[in-house]
């Protein structure tokens, strides 16, 4: 590529050589050292904009239609979703008006504000707010009590929990989610005190209190996050953990 887009959003912004060398240095890169690169694009203002914006022009077709979760692509957006720019609130709105995870629903489940909270980094209201996305997944008597049976999470649809999963991961830039967790949790041998131990939801004897004492942004231990209805008990983590969604 040997110019920006012709996109009028991406265009309205002013660009330079320094900016077309920045881009193509982030496309070329693993998705590790994009992260990282991501975050020194956000420090340069305008121009740093200007190529977030054409980094996920670029990508904007195959986001919509990957299940895979994109974890460069979640930092970009939330990088220009708190950019202080007109010209960046036009371009997600023109382009990525649900943001870029595909909020796919076989509930019909509308996940766009869950969406808008883990964009903002707004973790505690997003916990709050997958519950009770959940308790919609489970039904109308779920709905009322406002948790969950671990009977309802073996029949939720495969869909909705990777979407649910998909956001978690992608605005947290990999560090949370239900898929993380089941990792740790296989990763000790389906031990739920070391679980416990390595997620920050207890120390030693004593349960982290919710919420004063509960994490609330990514300093948080890996797979801190989302807590929703898990701390009930095992049966319903551990039917979330073994659903067919990630296997």
């Amino acid at each position: 590529m040997n110019s920006f887009s012709t996109d009028p959003v991406i265009s309205s912004i002013s660009t330079s050589p320094d900016a077309l060398e920045l881009l193509n240095t982030i496309k070329a890169a693993p998705e590790k050292a994009q992260l990282s690169q991501i975050q020194a694009l956000e420090q340069l203002g305008e121009i740093g904009w200007a190529v977030l914006m054409e980094f996920l022009f670029e990508q904007r077709e195959g986001l919509m239609t990957s299940t895979l979760p994109n974890l460069a692509a979640g930092q970009a957006y939330q990088v220009l979703y708190r950019a202080e720019s007109p010209a960046c609130a036009d371009f997600l709105q023109t382009h990525f008006a649900e943001g870029v995870v595909p909020l796919r629903s076989h509930a019909n489940i509308d996940y766009t504000p869950l969406q808008k909270l883990l964009a903002q980094q707004d973790f505690q209201a997003a916990d709050k707010l997958t519950l009770e996305k959940m308790c919609e997944l489970a039904g109308a008597t779920a709905m009322q009590r406002n948790w969950i049976y671990f009977t309802e999470v073996e029949q939720f649809s495969v869909i909705d929990l990777q979407t649910l999963n998909s956001l978690w991961l992608v605005h947290s830039e990999g560090k949370f989610g239900f898929s993380v967790q089941r990792e740790i949790w296989m990763s000790v041998g389906k031990n739920w005190i070391k679980l416990w131990s390595k997620i920050g939801w207890k120390n030693g004897n004593t349960w982290t209190r919710y919420p004063q004492e509960f994490t609330w942004d990514l300093t948080a231990p890996r797979g801190h996050l989302p807590l929703s209805n898990q701390l009930r008990g095992v049966r319903m983590i551990s039917s979330l953990l073994s659903h067919p969604a990630w296997i």
